[in-house]
Formats: structure tokens, sequence, C-alpha cells
């Protein structure tokens, strides 16, 4: 078969911008690791300035500081031979509490290089890797990444969509937080709603005691718990709100997790469903956020499924057909989408 050169030629245009960002993935990495983003947000400078700011070697400043412009990630003044970071780009890179910090998600590709070597004997044996069996870059680039998203959108667009929601958390409302992580969509709500009570579940140990720390330092730990405990057999009842984020689709029986949360919740309670923002259809989901997804459900979410009791396998792009198809199949009667982002779907679910 004939090569169609204009074809080809647009392939590996395509290929270098996906080497390009692939290799500068490291580079985010380290620059976050080493504070670079943040010193250079304070003003122009030349690397030898950065370097002495941050005790770094400058000639590997300048060629990071080089990596950074060619990727669009900083600014060069050649006139001057500066650089420094445009107000959308310190919000992005070097502002920890922004909606739109990145540098989580950069710690989220790393994790996923380290698991190569196990990669590819799964791919072949048709086994899991479970969360816990990851690199702990994954677990703190993880909650980095999300909890930018959740900041933005839970307290004033989240759960305002749920019906009642808001005004029974500001009374008092008891919360379960299943699959909690590292704790940071629990203690923004305890932050948002001080009357209301929350614990935080999630089978993973060390993300506990991270969670319980961070809660402290937060000032929240009084009305705030967290405990190890998995989606099946958390310990509650009479919970107002049950809320499970970025993680139902990562569970190896989802449809047990949602009977366990039905008879955790009260008669009228909800359970808040967050997902990945995915169509039904695959086709509709071949797109630069699908890719994302994809990518991450292929090395995170559908071993991490595996690896578990049932091993459903749902991966980061179920969508919401499936999605109300695990909560009707455990036991609930009502389902909505409730509210969106490019990012995530927000679902209701009441019995």
């Amino acid at each position: 078969m004939p090569i169609d050169e204009a074809r080809l030629d647009a392939f590996m245009g395509q290929f270098v911008q996906d080497l390009g960002a692939v290799m500068h993935a490291a580079t985010v990495v380290v620059g976050d690791e080493l504070g670079l983003y943040k010193a250079l947000a304070e003003k122009p400078m030349s690397a030898d300035t950065l370097a002495e700011k941050t005790k770094t070697d400058p000639r590997y400043l300048r060629e990071w500081l080089s990596a950074q412009a060619a990727s669009g990630y900083v600014e060069y003044d050649a006139a001057r031979d500066t650089f420094s970071l445009t107000e959308e780009q310190a919000f992005a890179l070097a502002q920890e509490g922004s909606p739109a910090f990145i540098p989580g998600a950069f710690q989220i590709a790393v994790a996923q290089f380290r698991a190569i070597p196990r990669m590819l004997d799964i791919f072949r044996n048709g086994r899991g890797l479970g969360w816990h069996e990851h690199d702990p870059s994954l677990f703190h680039g993880t909650e980095r990444f999300f909890r930018p998203g959740y900041a933005a959108h839970l307290v004033g667009e989240w759960i305002p969509a749920l019906e009642g929601m808001a005004a029974r958390l500001k009374a008092g409302a008891k919360v379960a937080d299943v699959g909690c992580g590292h704790g940071a969509s629990t203690i923004i709500m305890a932050q948002a709603f001080p009357n209301a009570t929350f614990r935080g579940f999630d089978y993973h140990e060390p993300s506990i005691r991270y969670a319980t720390d961070a809660a402290r330092r937060a000032g929240v730990g009084d009305r705030v718990s967290f405990e190890v405990a998995s989606a099946k057999d958390f310990p509650g009842t009479d919970y107002d709100l049950v809320a499970v984020f970025d993680c139902l689709h990562d569970m190896g029986d989802p449809v047990g997790a949602a009977r366990h949360i039905r008879q955790s919740l009260k008669p009228d309670g909800c359970w808040m469903i967050v997902e990945p923002f995915a169509n039904d259809s695959l086709q509709d989901n071949l797109n630069p956020v699908g890719r994302v997804f994809y990518s991450a459900s292929t090395f995170i979410c559908t071993p991490g499924s595996r690896a578990q009791e049932g091993a459903m396998c749902l991966g980061a792009q179920a969508g919401e057909a499936r999605m109300r198809g695990v909560t009707e199949q455990g036991g609930f009667g009502k389902f909505r989408r409730a509210a969106q982002t490019p990012f995530n779907l927000v679902y209701e679910v009441k019995a």
C-alpha cells in the first residue's frame, strides 16, 4: 500500500509534539519540587539569579529554563536574557491553591512511567496492579491534580446542585467521603460547613494517615475523622450524604459498594458520585480529555479494579449509562446528572 506523504507528515508532526510533551513532563516535576516556578513568579530573572535564589546550579538552570521557554511554560526576553512567568503561567504553575494548578498531573505521569515494568507483566497475565502498589508520587500527584477542581466547584456548584443538600449541610448533616485518599474533598467540605460532621474512608492506610494530619493542619480535626475501610464495609449509618469522588470506576465491585452505600444512608439521604467526564460511546471520547483519562485508566484505574474482588473494570471513561446501571443494581431508584465541568460529571443518586 503506497504511503500518503501528507498524512505521514501530519502524523510525524503530531509525534514531535507528543515526544516533546512527554520529555517536558519530567522537567515540570523537577521545577515544581525545587520551587523554581514559585521563585520565578516573583519577577523576571536570569538563570544565574534564579540559581542563586533557589540554591541550584546555574548551568542546569539555564538548560531547564530554555526547555520551559521552548514549551511555552516560561517567557524569554532575548534583549535582557531573562526569564519570567505570565500571570496565567504563574496561576497554573506556581500557585498551589489555584483552580488551575497543574504540576500534580505530571507527578501522576511520573508514577505511570515507574509502573511500566509491572504493566508489561500484567498485560500478558491479565492480573491487577493495586493502587497501593504504585509509586507514592501517584498518591501525592492525584491529590494535587484533583484538589484544585474540588476547590473551584465542590462547594459553590456541585453541592448546591443536589436537592436541598446545601441547607442540610449548613444545619449539621452527617457525611461519609468514601475513597477519600488524602482527604482533600473531605476537608474542603468541612471548612465550608462548620456544623456538619465528616468521616473519610479509604482502604489505603498511608493515605488515611496523611489525611488525618492534613485535617489537623487545616483546623478541622475536631469534626473530621479518617479510617481505613473499603467501600463495601465502611462503618456508620444514617448518613445524610455519602460522597464518592473520582474513584467508583476504580472499584472491583462498584455494585457491592452501591448496595452498602444504600444501606448506610438515611431514607432521604443522597449519594453524590463525582466521576471523570465521559460520554457513553468510545467515538465520542476520542478527544484531548478522553486521551488523558484513557491513558490514566490503562495504567491506574483498570489494573486497580482488576486487583480487587469482583474486578468489574469500569475504567475512567465509563460514561453516564454504565454509572446509572451500577446504581440501579445497587438498589437505587433515582439517578440524575446534577452538574458537570470539562473534567467531571456529578450525579445525584437517591432511593
